[in-house]
């Protein structure tokens, strides 16, 4: 993994992961928001991520670009271990109907990310306000937040106000609530 410095707040960030977000990076600058990236192999699933990423502190996130029978598009940014419950998440988020993936062509669209590289940082991208960002309170537990830099091949890392405040400068107001989950699998539920 290799990290350089670069300018302005304090930031460290990899040659591979500004060059292809340089918006991001200099977003997060204007608002003087320090970050931490590094670069690694590319990560598709949360199993590649913690395999592959090395020893990286903080809250690692599992991202799902999701959207409801009328076209309201959702990003809900969990733990990565989360079991998100599908089938729920709609009522606590007022969706028209459960809660299905969003295609990869709506992504990319949208978010200007492909599959594998969703993430908190993609609202930079929705300049048309098209996407609710929803943060899991779970996650928001971590002082930290690891997220890909619109790349599936470097990490940043963030303060957990500072990715409230970054969604904010990008007019995305997020909805913090907690996600509902799936129970862990050999487990039962109980009513």
């Amino acid at each position: 993994m290799t990290s350089t410095t670069a300018p302005a707040a304090a930031a460290v960030t990899t040659d591979s992961a500004r060059a292809a977000a340089p918006h991001l990076f200099a977003r997060l600058a204007e608002l003087g928001i320090a970050t931490v990236t590094v670069d690694h192999p590319p990560l598709f699933t949360v199993e590649d991520s913690q395999r592959l990423r090395g020893e990286i502190a903080g809250g690692h996130t599992k991202n799902l670009f999701l959207k409801d029978k009328k076209g309201r598009l959702f990003l809900v940014v969990v733990e990565e271990e989360a079991r998100v419950d599908l089938k729920s998440l709609h009522v606590p988020l007022g969706a028209a109907s459960r809660l299905s993936f969003g295609s990869a062509e709506l992504l990319e669209e949208v978010l200007g990310v492909k599959p594998g590289a969703v993430t908190a940082f993609g609202p930079i991208n929705d300049t048309a306000g098209r996407v609710t960002v929803v943060l899991d309170a779970e996650l928001l537990e971590h002082a930290q937040i690891n997220c890909h830099p619109l790349c599936n091949t470097s990490t940043t890392t963030i303060g957990r106000d500072d990715l409230v405040r970054f969604l904010r400068a990008t007019g995305h107001e997020p909805v913090i609530l907690a996600v509902p989950k799936r129970a862990p699998e050999g487990t039962e539920e109980t009513a």
